[in-house]
């Protein structure tokens, strides 16, 4: 059975069609990577699935419809988006940033705990400014906050939108490095991201959307190597190491 099951989703803003009938599947355990240019339809994509935008065809999760689900049902089903906007309470701590994750669950005070353990595991440096205001963290720590308050929720699956935007080379190898550490915490991530090459050297599996539509797919490491991908995405060299 599938975790992910997206079978023909298009969304039109008016008459202006975002995507069209795009269909994938995701197993659990993996990192799935969509890519593409600018004004593809990657966020729209990432939006249909969270229930922020209506979409016509249909959307499963774990074996089930969540068609007419919500946003905050399809969070306690086990579905979070992390927008590229981040939405951090900026006047409150990283500590009531990170409780406020877990405010729909139900599975008690101790497993909570355990998970914002492993959360300040993950972030020592969130661990360092629990009682810091969120906003006065850098766009760095701010991007770790965001995953960290995610991770709170306990989620199935983690959708993550451009979480390298806006941020500098090293911090954006440390937070594809803390992705790719996700699945021992067996959560899976669907990842949209500009940066073509880190998105590919952290996934299993990519696709390429292109004005709305999937233009190709395949294993990260065959997409890394295609020359056609290599001009379009990533900067007309073939990569030479694994380092993002």
């Amino acid at each position: 059975m599938s975790l992910l099951e997206i079978n023909d989703v298009s969304v039109n803003y008016g008459a202006i069609s975002a995507i069209r009938n795009v269909s994938f599947t995701m197993e659990a355990g993996r990192i799935i990577t969509v890519i593409g240019p600018n004004g593809a339809g990657k966020t729209t994509l990432l939006k249909s699935i969270a229930a922020l935008l209506p979409y016509s065809g249909s959307v499963a999760f774990q074996g089930r419809s969540v068609d007419r689900l919500d946003v905050q049902a399809r969070v306690r089903s086990g579905m979070v988006l992390v927008p590229e906007s981040r939405e951090l309470f900026t006047q409150m701590s990283v500590q009531d940033n990170l409780d406020l994750g877990a405010y729909a669950r139900r599975d008690g005070a101790a497993n909570i705990r355990r998970d914002l353990d492993q959360v300040y595991d993950l972030f020592p440096r969130l661990r360092e400014r629990m009682g810091q205001a969120a906003g006065t963290l850098s766009g760095g720590e701010r991007q770790m906050l965001a995953l960290g308050r995610a991770l709170m929720s306990a989620p199935r699956l983690l959708m993550l939108d451009e979480p390298s935007l806006g941020l500098a080379p090293i911090v954006v190898r440390e937070i594809f490095r803390i992705i790719a550490r996700l699945r021992e915490l067996d959560v899976s991530v669907l990842l949209v991201e500009q940066n073509a090459r880190a998105a590919l050297q952290t996934a299993d599996y990519g696709y390429v959307l292109e004005t709305g539509e999937i233009a190709g797919s395949g294993p990260s490491a065959e997409l890394l190597a295609d020359p056609m991908l290599i001009n379009a995405y990533l900067g007309g060299k073939k990569p030479t190491s694994a380092t993002a």
